[in-house]
């Protein structure tokens, strides 16, 4: 009997269009002699929309952006997945959940609790690694406290910035300096991010970073290659081969990861035995001071000098067949259908244990 995927996509995020994309991917490679795939949609208003059963590819994302007003459904609809064979919902309902949300919303831990409370297994990182993974203040002070190189920061509330603006940015000027990069501490794909050279720079990146969170983090400029690293598993984690991003713009921002791509991926990077040894166990301590499993790709710069910082790590990373992830393994021997079906399979595995669990007492 062919396994059941419902692939979850789209959001409440400003990542929403970058979701789609990911989905129609996914959906065109799964394995269709093992998988059977049910596409569920979330509006960017939050509403849940459960397409049919797919019979052939995606041509286009416009499919994706299915109707609410024809197959709404509540997301508690979804423990349906775990209906006898004998009842009537058995033949909607679904094995597992691929979640593929970026951004807030969805690749925080909601959705991630959701699917707890409804004990649905699901693929990708539980409630607290998706949040900690997903809040760029929580994650470098867990990286802090695991000993982890990583650039210097501050970070603020919107409503602290609001009191005394001059403060935060004096504050920004005296522990970083110039040139610092300013980013939304819960949001990704380099939404919101901007690099700033002055305070003019830095009054005007205050207020975009702030579009999009209620909390921005501001870190020192690192001068060094972007290194990347995929990891999967569960509580044995294993690497890709590392990558490197050369991109043409000061820094990988969002058109340049979605729109021109004008943006060169070098697999496998130019380096050392013993640099790519460093980088492999700085990902797997990542990986496991935030709890994570399924997968991440671990983001890092390499100095001239050879120092290694890590930068951060991302819970959902982009997953179209031209994404970093998805080619740090290929170039690692494992195709993209192969990556999918192992995620799959350390969803169900994870899922499996969490059975074993006594929650009585």
């Amino acid at each position: 009997m062919k396994t059941r995927i419902g692939v979850l996509y789209g959001g409440k995020s400003p990542e929403h269009k970058v979701s789609l994309q990911t989905a129609k991917a996914v959906m065109n490679a799964i394995d269709k002699e093992k998988f059977d795939v049910t596409p569920i949609y979330i509006t960017t208003e939050g509403k849940w929309v459960k397409g049919e059963r797919l019979t052939g590819e995606v041509e286009d994302i416009k499919q994706l952006e299915l109707k609410s007003e024809v197959n709404a459904i509540l997301p508690v609809a979804l423990n349906k997945a775990a209906a006898p064979a004998t009842t009537e919902e058995s033949e909607e309902a679904v094995d597992v959940i691929f979640p593929l949300l970026h951004g807030p919303n969805g690749e925080d831990g909601t959705v991630q609790g959701l699917l707890e409370l409804l004990n649905i297994p699901y693929v990708g990182n539980g409630v607290l690694g998706s949040a900690a993974g997903m809040d760029k203040v929580i994650m470098k002070n867990l990286f802090a406290q695991a000993g982890l190189n990583q650039a210097k920061y501050v970070w603020f509330i919107k409503n602290d910035w609001k009191e005394n603006a001059a403060a935060a940015y004096a504050k920004v000027e005296k522990e970083l300096g110039y040139p610092c990069f300013v980013k939304p501490a819960n949001a990704g794909s380099s939404v919101g991010i901007s690099k700033c050279k002055n305070r003019q720079d830095l009054e005007a990146a205050f207020i975009e970073a702030f579009k999009y969170d209620r909390k921005i983090i501001i870190e020192e400029a690192i001068v060094g290659r972007e290194i990347e690293i995929g990891v999967i598993g569960n509580d044995k984690p294993i690497c890709s081969v590392v990558g490197e991003i050369i991109p043409k713009k000061e820094f990988y921002d969002y058109q340049a990861k979605y729109e021109d791509g004008d943006t060169e991926l070098i697999i496998p990077a130019d380096v050392t035995e013993e640099q790519y040894e460093t980088i492999k166990q700085m990902a797997i301590t990542a990986f496991k001071a935030l709890d994570l499993c399924g997968l991440v790709r671990a983001d890092f710069f390499l100095t001239k000098d050879g120092v290694i910082y890590i930068n951060e790590v991302n819970t959902m990373p982009g997953f179209t067949p031209f994404s970093m992830f998805p080619l740090l393994w290929k170039h690692t021997g494992v195709s993209y259908p192969e990556l999918i079906e192992r995620l799959v399979q350390l969803a169900i595995e994870r899922h499996q244990e969490k059975q074993t669990i006594t929650y009585t007492f």
